[in-house]
């Protein structure tokens, strides 16, 4: 028999690997979150104050944002404040907590890309008949059914790996409670068995949604093509071309982090590649979405505009109070 010291706390190592990067590196992603929130809340903000904007199309957006920035802010203030601090401990419950949030809005977030490679093949496909099967309340019952899978797979996921035994080391390899191999690397009872189920549910969730997407996209595809007219085939492809170039940063990055073969050699350059999806992928994602969408870039700049206006106008009656 081994003797083993149960771990009732963890400590987020991340960043300490590199400690001549951590100032420059607390600057770059403090201005990364605050770009993050500012264009996510832009982006809802235009969705919401414009009703031309009133679409399935910008209603899955405005959902897909709400996560984005609720996914950041699970990870993100936490990251900040270790980059400072010398004290990186972090409680079992916390982890978990953070595993669950950040897992579960991911996994909401594929979801989401799913239902909107859905929503672009109803609307190409049939156009007449979109208004139907693209109502609110169906809209609505998509977005409910991504966020009911992506955490009830996310609580599964997390319920495995906290129902494992911790011992010795308590040092994760990395700057938040990823799966792996960072958490269950320090479990002194991870069996193949329960590598397979959590391989199973990652797979389901990343894979899963990415053939829903892909299958509607081959859909896409043959409808587009036989359109008659070249304008005709690319004004089709165009309204598409943000959210496939969302998905392929989002899915590029996720599969190749999760899905790829791991070893304890590894960790620093596993600690690496996840700024890409938990600090670039949010922050390009809403820029996107800005720079190839007219018809937000018009709503963007008819709200701005107005701010702009108000705002002398606010500061005048003050002056004028004063």
């Amino acid at each position: 028999m081994r003797n083993y010291t149960t771990v009732t706390s963890f400590l987020l190592w991340g960043f300490s690997s590199f400690p001549e990067l951590q100032n420059l590196l607390f600057i770059v992603i403090l201005l990364s979150h605050v770009t993050i929130l500012l264009a996510n809340a832009l982006i809802m903000a235009a969705i919401k104050l414009n009703k031309n904007l009133h679409t399935p199309m910008y209603f899955f957006l405005f959902a897909l944002s709400f996560s984005e920035t609720c996914t950041t802010m699970v990870i993100l203030p936490r990251m900040l404040v270790d980059l400072l601090s010398e004290n990186k401990a972090i409680s079992l419950p916390e982890c978990a907590t953070q595993m669950f949030f950040f897992f579960g809005l991911g996994g909401n977030n594929c979801f989401i890309l799913s239902a909107m490679s859905y929503d672009r093949y109803t609307a190409i496909h049939n156009p007449l008949h979109y208004p139907i099967l693209m109502t609110q309340k169906i809209c609505f019952q998509l977005i409910m059914a991504s966020g009911v899978l992506g955490f009830s797979v996310s609580l599964c996921i997390v319920i495995i790996i906290f129902n494992l035994s911790f011992c010795n080391s308590n040092i994760i390899q990395h700057f938040f409670c990823d799966i792996e191999p960072p958490v269950v690397s320090l479990a002194c009872n991870y069996t193949f068995y329960q590598k397979m189920i959590l391989l199973a549910f990652t797979a389901f969730v990343l894979v899963g949604s990415f053939i829903l997407i892909m299958v509607s996209y081959v859909f896409i595809v043959t409808v587009v093509v036989k359109l008659p007219s070249a304008k005709g085939r690319y004004k089709t492809f165009s309204t598409c071309s943000a959210h496939f170039t969302v998905v392929f940063i989002h899915y590029g990055f996720a599969c190749f982090v999760y899905l790829r073969p791991k070893n304890s050699d590894s960790f620093r350059d596993d600690t690496l590649l996840a700024v890409t999806y938990t600090v670039l992928t949010p922050l390009l994602n809403p820029i996107i979405y800005s720079l190839r969408n007219k018809d937000m870039q018009t709503a963007l700049r008819k709200d701005l505009g107005n701010v702009i206006k108000i705002f002398p106008k606010m500061i005048n009656k003050r002056s004028q109070k004063i």
